[in-house]
């Protein structure tokens, strides 16, 4: 019996004992991390990997805000629409050549009206002495016609003037008219040549010292052949000029001409050759060849040219060479007229500028110089102010009506 009471006793206190270190073991876990013992390492664990639906960061007080409140994301530009390629210029329709030196006629009178009336004037002086004859020299070296045609048309006037004897204003007229109309030469051939009567293009180079406004006027002339019904190609062989190939394609766009060009600082020769091949394959009438502007003073530069024609002839005969001179230049245009001739065989004067200069005698002076006619003159800025010359009209100018 007492063995069992005390077997019941002993028992008692094993289940106390063990109750007793659970509950402590659960109390321990309860305290907060600073009522551990000092002892006790620290453990930091790990943060947890972000689930769905965490915050980026610390939420912030803030007021809550009503649907009504909350912006809604701008809707999303519609794309935009590509824009449409740019329209192909518009052809133009150049005015007809003929009668353009007339239409042009005022123009060109205001500019040689010291010249013509200058003339006149003096001649219907009642005695005609020396000095008179004289100051008719003067008149005409200083409208640069040039000393030799000057002599020549001076000693003329002479012998007509002592063999008419009284002389009215309108004798007077005539009489100027006839020999100013000898001394420019009417016979001369002013056609610019477009017909060769070969199955190849006719080839037109255009040659001229920096600054004669030869881009322009190779543009002006396509517009000339364009309106007398030709179809041209432009070989943009002025490569040392930047905006030499660009203007004269925007020439050509104008009037349907195509340009070939090529890299700019390229060869000169090869566009050359590459515009004529090209016009041969399109059976173009006239091929126009811009080249670069040359100092007439620079050897290098003026072979360079040579060498442009040569290359262009082993494809097709080069039917003309234009010579483009600044009217205003006066004298100094012989000098330039004298060297490009001897590199290639000019066979026409373009006279640009002539509206602005009271010089209109370099026409005589310079196909007495070089044995070739004047064919164009540039009258203006206008895309139609180049002419065809007409020595009528033109001696119509300058001595008025």
């Amino acid at each position: 019996m007492e063995i069992v009471i005390l077997a019941v006793v002993i028992a008692v206190v094993l289940v106390g004992a063990v109750s007793g270190l659970v509950i402590g073991g659960r109390r321990k876990k309860q305290l907060p991390p600073a009522e551990r013992p000092s002892a006790a390492p620290t453990i930091t664990t790990p943060p947890a990997e972000p689930r769905v639906g965490d915050e980026a960061e610390t939420p912030r007080d803030e007021s809550r805000r009503t649907i009504e409140e909350v912006d809604l994301p701008a809707a999303e530009a519609p794309p935009a629409e590509a824009e449409p390629a740019p329209a192909a210029p518009e052809v133009e329709v150049p005015e007809p050549t003929e009668g353009r030196l007339v239409r042009l006629r005022a123009r060109l009178a205001r500019s040689q009206n010291a010249l013509g009336k200058g003339l006149l004037t003096l001649l219907s002086r009642e005695h005609l002495d020396e000095d008179t004859w004289e100051e008719i020299e003067d008149t005409l070296l200083t409208a640069d016609v040039g000393v030799a045609p000057t002599q020549e048309l001076v000693e003329r006037l002479r012998e007509r003037v002592r063999v008419l004897g009284t002389r009215t204003p309108q004798e007077l007229r005539t009489l100027l008219r006839e020999e100013l109309l000898k001394l420019i030469a009417t016979d001369a051939p002013r056609a610019v040549k477009t017909d060769n009567g070969l199955e190849t293009p006719a080839v037109v180079m255009v040659v001229g010292v920096n600054g004669t406004g030869k881009t322009t006027t190779t543009g002006k002339l396509a517009r000339v052949l364009v309106a007398d019904g030709k179809s041209v190609v432009l070989g943009a062989a002025d490569t040392f000029r930047a905006a030499a190939a660009d203007q004269l394609q925007t020439w050509g766009e104008r009037v349907g001409a195509r340009t070939v060009r090529g890299p700019e600082g390229g060869d000169p020769a090869s566009i050359a050759f590459d515009a004529v091949k090209e016009g041969i394959a399109e059976h173009a009438d006239v091929v126009l060849i811009d080249t670069a502007g040359r100092l007439h003073t620079k050897a290098g530069l003026m072979d360079e040219l040579g060498k442009v024609k040569r290359v262009v002839e082993k494809q097709a005969p080069l039917d003309e060479v234009l010579l483009v001179l600044d009217a205003t230049t006066g004298q100094n245009g012989l000098v330039q007229a004298r060297v490009f001739a001897e590199v290639v065989n000019i066979t026409g004067i373009v006279l640009t500028k002539l509206d602005g200069t009271a010089k209109g005698g370099i026409v005589v002076a310079v196909q007495r110089e070089l044995g070739v006619p004047v064919k164009l003159i540039g009258l203006g800025e206008g895309p139609d102010d180049l002419a065809p010359f007409d020595p009528e009209a033109f001696v119509d100018a300058l001595i008025g009506d």
